[in-house]
């Protein structure tokens, strides 16, 4: 960076080529978003045989191709806005320095270098001469420049040397600024082929990760998202950014947008599945990465065998991690596997409301778009709930929306929410309320942000399903908040620690309950999460009288008829099966979702 550059510099220019980044970006959205939801939901709907799958092979790998230009184009164009920023500063003080010396009279040479007039008060009838002052950034020169100043006859020399140490201050500045972007602007640059990779995707995650720390003085002016708000809160601060903002937001900061409750769902899902794609590209190069399992075990003859030095440290370093990876990939493609069932027989657009695969893994799935439904389902699962095996919950939460939305004309949303640390162990862990309890805050607060964006004129009417140790979570919901639904429905529950239907934090009569034929968990888990009433009744009062009093009953379960919820009838079997397809536990559920109470069958 010199003078003549720094002079030239338009930042305006640079946020113009960031506009038109981000316009490749809203045009790489909407086609994905028309191939992905109109295009393949139309042929899945419609078309089968080799061709057809073909075809959709090819339209998935174009989808992907419009998501990487999303992605790659908003981290572009937040860069350029981010340097801008960052040259602003120099570049006015440079041009404020240029015009105090034109104000002058005073000439600024091509190297930043100021010339000055003859000025001053004359001597032997002659003006003391001009010069030129070339500025620098040491202090020690500057500090010698301002003495000699001092003693020049010459007035204006002094202000000539501080218009040029001004300008060579700007240009420092400038090219601190341009070697700082310089080598992270050109890392943004995609391969040269139509295929986006595993490595691509990660390298997109990389170049993000490199671009909030280039970019931290211009993200500190960002306002970033805020932290532990409320869904109001966070909705009133989406509205105050401007599309500018926005966009540099959702391209930095994707796994915190995406997990804001109150933001619209439209926006949500797009910062999720940018992080489920970068996600998905580190995972694969990491699990790609590992060396191969070697030879466990080693003969020792008539002695037996051992476990190979080999194995041993192979065990050791990879084998818990490779199942990480593994159960994070395959839950990750058990997403992607709901969104490519958009349009078969009638599925509705699937939103990823939350994603993260650290730990036990995090999925919030919606069937179509909760802000707009008038009618919205919110499934919790139980103990043994993990991101590897999402599949079978997003499953159960499709077959809902398909018999809800056979009941009704308005708009359903089915959603599964796996936003909390389930226990994974059924006899270790299952009893421990500590999964519930430290879950149940963040899912009242997802259930804030429901009503907080749903945009229909009622507000929409909300339902709450909780199975076996899900319910356990939905009452501690209630038992530590306020569970913002209409109605709550519980199967195969095991206890929700509070002892009346009327604690759920629903209207009366409207807490639902299935406990089918075969269903162990109800009873054994009744003395671990069940409630407690104190009730009239006759208690002993010594050995040969009894006495009236207050009597508390523990262990009350939701299927007990002291609890009070409505004992919806069922015709399955065992802990799992509340959702087959087209049985009466599945289309009683329906008919709570739409509010069609009368179609309810109890026992």
């Amino acid at each position: 960076m010199d003078f003549t550059t720094l002079k030239s510099l338009k930042p305006s220019a640079y946020e113009d080529a960031a506009g038109g980044y981000q316009a490749a970006v809203t045009m790489a959205t909407r086609t994905k978003d028309e191939i992905e939801n109109g295009i393949v939901a139309a042929m899945r709907g419609s078309l089968r045989g080799e061709a057809a799958e073909a075809a959709l092979r090819e339209l998935g790998e174009l989808r992907k191709n419009f998501h990487y230009i999303q992605i790659e184009c908003g981290l572009v164009g937040t860069a350029l806005r981010a340097f801008a920023a960052d040259i602003l500063p120099a570049k006015s003080k440079l041009d404020a320095a240029v015009a105090d010396a034109v104000a002058r009279k005073f000439t600024v040479g091509p190297g930043g270098s100021v010339g000055y007039p003859a000025a001053g008060d004359e001597v032997d009838g002659r003006l003391p001469r001009g010069g030129t002052a070339n500025g620098t950034t040491d202090e020690t020169a500057r500090a010698i420049n301002r003495q000699a100043a001092g003693f020049d006859p010459n007035p204006d020399y002094a202000y000539a040397q501080d218009c040029a140490d001004r300008i060579a201050s700007a240009v420092a500045e400038a090219t601190t600024v341009d070697q700082k972007w310089a080598p992270h602007l050109r890392r943004l640059e995609a391969d040269d082929d139509l295929t986006v990779s595993a490595a691509d995707l990660a390298d997109a995650a990389d170049d993000m990760d490199d671009l909030r720390s280039t970019g931290s003085s211009y993200l500190n002016d960002l306002k970033g998202p805020p932290k532990d708000a409320t869904p109001e809160a966070n909705a009133a601060w989406w509205q105050t950014l401007t599309p500018e903002e926005q966009a540099g937001c959702l391209a930095l900061f994707p796994d915190r947008v995406g997990a804001l409750d109150g933001l619209p769902s439209d926006i949500r899902d797009e910062a999720n599945r940018t992080v489920l794609d970068e996600k998905r590209g580190r995972y694969q190069l990491e699990l790609d990465a590992i060396p191969p399992e070697p030879t466990k075990f080693r003969s020792l003859g008539a002695d037996g065998v051992v476990y190979t030095d080999e194995w041993l440290d192979w065990h050791h370093q990879h084998e818990g991690r490779k199942a990480h990876l593994e159960a994070s990939l395959k839950g990750m493609d058990s997403i992607q596997k709901r969104f490519d069932q958009t349009g078969i027989k009638g599925m509705p657009e699937a939103y990823l409301l939350g994603f993260s695969p650290e730990g036990t893994g995090r999925a919030i799935i919606a069937n179509g778009n909760p802000d707009t439904a008038d009618h919205t389902a919110v499934y919790v699962p139980g103990t043994t709930a993990n991101l590897g095996g999402i599949e079978g919950d997003i499953n159960r939460m499709t077959r809902v929306w398909r018999e809800a939305n056979s009941m009704t004309s308005g708009d359903v949303s089915t959603v599964t929410w796996l936003g909390y640390d389930a226990p994974q162990n059924i006899v270790l862990n299952s009893p421990d309320s500590h999964f519930a309890d430290d879950g149940a805050p963040a899912f009242n607060t997802f259930m804030d942000g429901l009503h907080t964006t749903n945009t229909t004129d009622s507000g929409g009417h909300h339902t709450v399903i909780g199975h076996s140790y899900g319910t356990t979570l939905v009452g501690s919901a209630a038992r530590q908040g306020d569970l913002s639904t209409d109605d709550v429905v519980l199967a195969g529950s095991p206890g929700v620690q509070v002892g009346r239907a009327t604690d759920l934090d629903v209207p009366a009569g409207h807490v639902w309950n299935e406990d089918a034929e075969g269903d162990p968990v109800p009873e054994i888990g009744r003395w671990g999460h069940g409630g407690t009433q104190e009730v009239d009744g006759i208690r002993p009062a010594g050995p040969d009288g009894y006495a009236s009093g207050k009597q508390t009953i523990r262990g009350i379960i939701p299927s007990d008829e002291l609890f009070g919820a409505n004992r919806m009838r069922t015709n399955t079997s065992g802990h799992s099966d509340y959702w087959n397809e087209g049985s009466e536990s599945l289309k009683n559920q329906a008919a709570v979702v739409v509010g069609a109470y009368g179609k309810v069958k109890l026992e």
